[in-house]
């Protein structure tokens, strides 16, 4: 089951946040952007001292799931270094698929419209209902 969503742009803001059940604590708008920092900052230093061999055509992907006592947080990166987050309960152990369907939304709901900057939150009622009913196939 997914608790919460977090997109992050490539510079480490965050642009959307949203909680999906009552089970995770709702955070404020300065700890959510203070998840998003962090959490940019630590998946930027996991890639680099990364012990895999580099490969010229291959970029380290960095951190792809942090499993705590309670739940876990599953990472997808896109090309472009848009970050997609989701915190998950333990059962939940492959989410990339879910994540990267979230990505084609991002794409049809966000990307596509030619009001919307990259930098910018996502306000879209269209990309929240389709992520809605996403989640909750999951």
């Amino acid at each position: 089951m997914i608790h919460a969503l977090f997109i992050i742009n490539r510079s480490g803001g965050l642009i959307y946040s949203r909680n999906f059940t009552q089970h995770v604590a709702q955070l404020s708008s300065n700890e959510a952007l203070i998840f998003a920092g962090t959490f940019h900052g630590i998946h930027a230093l996991a890639s680099r001292i990364s012990p895999a061999p580099k490969r010229d055509s291959v970029k380290d992907t960095g951190i792809q799931s942090i499993d705590t006592k309670h739940f876990r947080i599953h990472c997808f990166q896109t090309p472009t270094g848009i970050k997609f987050i989701a915190v998950t309960d333990l059962l939940q152990t492959k989410l990339s698929g879910a994540l990267n369907k979230t990505y084609m939304l991002y794409c049809d709901y966000a990307l596509k419209n030619p009001f919307y900057n990259l930098e910018m939150p996502i306000r879209s009622e269209m990309f929240d209902a389709n992520l809605q009913q996403l989640v909750h196939t999951q």
